[in-house]
């Protein structure tokens, strides 16, 4: 195994850059995800990590080794792809064992490494079968099984859980993270899923348009977000944001009305600033903000209301089960423990 060093890694094509001075230190037996929007270069940086796209600059090194121009072959990683872009006239079987028969690996090797990663990921009674008799769940743990068998230094996961329906997405997280917790082989997985990332990850590097937002834990990043898109894009429902100003000892909305500032405070008097709120950070209040239900969304263990604060469109969510109608008017009261300001200009987070 081994760590994955990127430092100050470009790429373009043609005249249109795509990745803009990405620098990650991945450790050895880290599980690293990489989110961001598409299009935001997450998928190219693997591909670069693997060697399938060329460098246009900076570094990157597995282990001790610079890697830039060492085929991809030579690069000892595994990658995961979301396809799973398996054979379909060879068995599970062959479909795991033909990498290992490419590098002329002895039959009683192979026998032996398919038979362990087909007992890792439950695979041992379809070792026969074709992948036109698999379910996608089952496909994919083949695709998985063909990595396992490689022993590489590191894994490469190109969101590989896109096909597969929401019940078995859930269902094939769990067993990644339990195939990386065996395993320990420093993982590298790309998702544009930001709950895949938050329940999977050792670390998360929020990514946009090219550059690296934010690094850190899942729960660093969503309690401590440095600027308004990390909190934007981390957490579901997405954290709630209230355009004013710093007056005194509140804040103060563009349409009149006043929040709490946080506990944490920043931000100078009069400073035009971003109110940020988590849905589950809203209470009801008597000295709250009036606002307007518009849609009541029970899910069964909580109660999602999007409800106009000002001329702010915001979600709150209740574990309570109120009954709430389209047109109630109810106050809302943010924790200021747990709510954060942003500057208006550049969406760094102030109260740090």
């Amino acid at each position: 195994m081994a760590g994955v060093f990127c430092r100050d890694v470009r790429k373009a094509f043609g005249s249109t850059q795509i990745l803009h001075g990405v620098s990650i230190d991945i450790q050895d037996g880290e599980f690293v995800v990489l989110v961001g929007p598409s299009g935001c270069g997450k998928s190219t940086l693997l591909r670069m990590i693997a060697g399938l796209e060329n460098i246009t600059g900076g570094e990157i090194a597995i282990g001790d080794r610079v890697v830039n121009n060492v085929p991809p072959k030579e690069r000892d990683v595994a990658m995961v792809f979301q396809n799973y872009a398996l054979y379909p006239h060879m068995t599970v079987e062959a479909n795991m064992a033909f990498s290992l028969m490419l590098r002329g690996a002895e039959k009683s090797e192979i026998d032996q490494r398919v038979q362990q990663a087909a007992g890792i990921l439950g695979l041992k009674p379809l070792l026969e079968r074709f992948p036109r008799q698999l379910s996608g769940g089952q496909r994919q743990r083949v695709a998985m099984g063909r990595a396992i068998v490689r022993d590489p230094q590191v894994f490469l996961f190109d969101e590989p859980l896109s096909n597969l329906d929401a019940k078995l997405r859930v269902a094939m997280r769990t067993e990644i993270k339990e195939l990386h917790q065996r395993l320990r082989t420093t993982t590298i997985y790309v998702t544009h899923d930001q709950i895949e990332a938050m329940t999977m990850a050792d670390k998360i590097v929020v990514m946009h348009d090219g550059r690296v937002e934010q690094i850190g834990t899942p729960l660093e990043l969503y309690d401590r977000p440095d600027n308004i898109f990390v909190a934007g894009f981390i957490g579901s429902p997405a954290m709630n944001f209230v355009r004013g100003k710093t007056n005194g000892g509140s804040f103060a909305a563009d349409s009149g009305i006043h929040l709490p500032l946080p506990t944490r405070g920043g931000g100078a008097s009069g400073q035009p600033t971003v109110y940020g709120v988590r849905p589950e950070h809203f209470a009801l209040a008597d000295d709250g903000a009036e606002a307007e239900v518009r849609v009541v969304e029970p899910t069964g263990s909580e109660i999602m209301v999007a409800a106009k604060l000002g001329d702010a469109d915001v979600i709150a969510v209740f574990r309570e089960r109120h009954k709430f109608k389209p047109g109630d008017k109810i106050r809302l009261k943010p924790n200021p423990e747990l709510a954060h300001l942003f500057d208006a200009s550049t969406g760094k987070r102030l109260n740090a």
